[in-house]
């Protein structure tokens, strides 16, 4: 049997792992607000860690349907698949130890990484780094909550916003082997109110890049043949319809989103 680190594995070769692996549970994650369980699956003798959260483990909200919550995890990495930019873990619904739930693949971060996201003193903001909101600690040290100008983060506030997150922590922007930006915990996307939340704001108001534009009119196309049938699989005919809209007024503005006025623009606690 052999562990191989998580750069290793192609896209194809994780999804196979994940639907056809066998799944022994590890531990659950404690600071999830729903059930979250780490897990080793194996396959012909490769094993590698997974995150399974059951349905029968997530926690009732009032603005999202009852057991709806994996389904979206799922619908957020087809979508990330979609752009190409490989930003969400391979994802998919399974039947595990606690019944049906999402199952995605464990990013392992190098203890080297270095975080883009977090709370900077506010004299000493990072060169290159954005500003979203301002803070202070315990003894009244003024604080920023910033970000960092990269193309990879970028990437996935544009996804954020084509999926409408509603909690995009610091904390669920992880940092993978080889330089690679991932985002997890979207079952709070896709509902039809804009709830986009996130800590991501440094862009608001500035062009998208041309290239990223060009990812979003593919998207859109998708959107509306074999992705949008995926999605309805995992959510409703209006949700689906709404995804397209949103990416159809990105395009008309060409521009990153503004934060809502009648919804908190930060989750709580940012990171």
């Amino acid at each position: 049997m052999t562990t191989e680190p998580a750069s290793v594995l192609a896209e194809d070769e994780a999804l196979e792992l994940l639907t056809h692996g066998t799944m022994e549970l590890e531990g659950r994650l404690v600071d999830a607000s729903n059930t979250t369980l780490r897990a080793e699956i194996t396959l012909d003798g490769l094993t590698r860690r997974c995150v399974y959260k059951p349905v029968q483990g997530e926690r009732p909200l009032w603005d999202f349907p009852d057991g709806t919550l994996a389904g979206r995890e799922v619908s957020a990495f087809l979508v990330s698949r979609a752009t190409g930019w490989g930003l969400v873990p391979p994802t998919i619904l399974r039947d595990g130890p606690l019944g049906t739930g999402a199952c995605q693949l464990w990013i392992d971060e190098p203890e080297d990484a270095e975080a883009l996201v977090g709370f900077v003193p506010a004299y000493d903001v990072p060169e290159g780094w954005l500003p979203v909101a301002s803070a202070r600690d315990e003894d009244g040290d003024a604080y920023a909550l910033a970000h960092a100008d990269d193309p990879r983060l970028s990437r996935l506030a544009i996804l954020d916003a084509v999926i409408n997150n509603a909690d995009r922590k610091g904390g669920h922007v992880l940092y993978g082997p080889g330089g690679s930006v991932h985002g997890v915990d979207h079952g709070v996307s896709f509902h039809v109110d804009n709830k986009l939340r996130t800590v991501l704001w440094g862009w608001t108001g500035r062009p998208i890049p041309p290239e990223s534009l060009e990812v979003l009119t593919r998207l859109g196309a998708e959107l509306d043949g074999a992705l949008g049938e995926q999605l309805e699989e995992h959510l409703t005919i209006s949700e689906v319809q709404h995804a397209r809209l949103r990416v159809r007024r990105l395009l008309r503005a060409g521009r990153f989103p503004k934060p809502p006025q009648d919804w908190p623009a930060v989750p709580w606690p940012p990171v």
